[in-house]
């Protein structure tokens, strides 16, 4: 009964931003806050990835691109409801929208007017990240470049357990590089890695006592 009035209640209070959020149809590059209210174990931020697709914890990639918010949350609470006894009340928001900003788009209008190119690649960037979402950096830029240029990470991340995560367009198979970001710290030598368009840097929490 609690749990009802409570659905009912935050239900209320999310309702005009829903509605705000409606007619928005979800792009890659989207940071999107999910909560589940029977399992708040769930709840958490969810990065649209290159391919449109996000990352669910018991369930896997669920498709993402091109639905509204409303869409997304109904696939997800079916995407779920397998581990339920009853389909979970999903909360589904916009957290971020794809960072591709007005500055970041009027300066590529001035360089294509000019007849020159910005030449940027689109990067991603997931979790324990001081900057979530994509961002846009100059083609040659490399891993350890972009951790400074982003911001760098929070200090419940994983810094030995750096993913970055490639996918090739043309077989789909993705390629998962391992970074020891602390090595590196500690005056390792830092293997060269070159981003590439559409890379997703993945920095885990840290594990107890890591």
């Amino acid at each position: 009964m609690f749990r009802t009035l409570l659905g009912l209640f935050l239900a209320v209070i999310l309702a005009p931003a829903a509605f705000a959020q409606s007619s928005y149809r979800i792009q890659a590059g989207d940071v999107l806050q999910m909560e589940v209210l029977e399992d708040p174990s769930l709840n958490r931020s969810l990065l649209v990835l290159p391919d449109g697709s996000v990352s669910l914890p018991l369930v896997g990639t669920v498709s993402a691109t091109g639905k509204s918010v409303d869409g997304l949350r109904s696939a997800i609470s079916t995407a779920l409801a397998p581990n339920f006894a009853s389909p979970p009340t999903v909360f589904l928001s916009i957290n971020q929208l794809n960072p591709v900003t007005t500055a970041v788009t009027s300066a590529q209008a001035a360089a294509a007017a000019a007849g020159g190119s910005t030449d940027l690649v689109a990067v991603y960037a997931l979790g324990q990240v001081a900057n979530q979402g994509r961002i846009d950096v100059e083609r040659g830029t490399t891993l350890l470049q972009f951790l400074a240029q982003s911001g760098g990470m929070t200090q419940f991340a994983a810094t030995k357990r750096v993913q970055l995560r490639r996918t090739d367009r043309k077989t789909g198979t993705e390629t998962v590089f391992h970074y020891n970001y602390k090595a590196v710290q500690n005056g390792a030598k830092a293997p060269v890695i070159t981003l590439r368009e559409g890379d997703v840097i993945v920095v885990p929490e840290r594990r107890l006592f890591e």
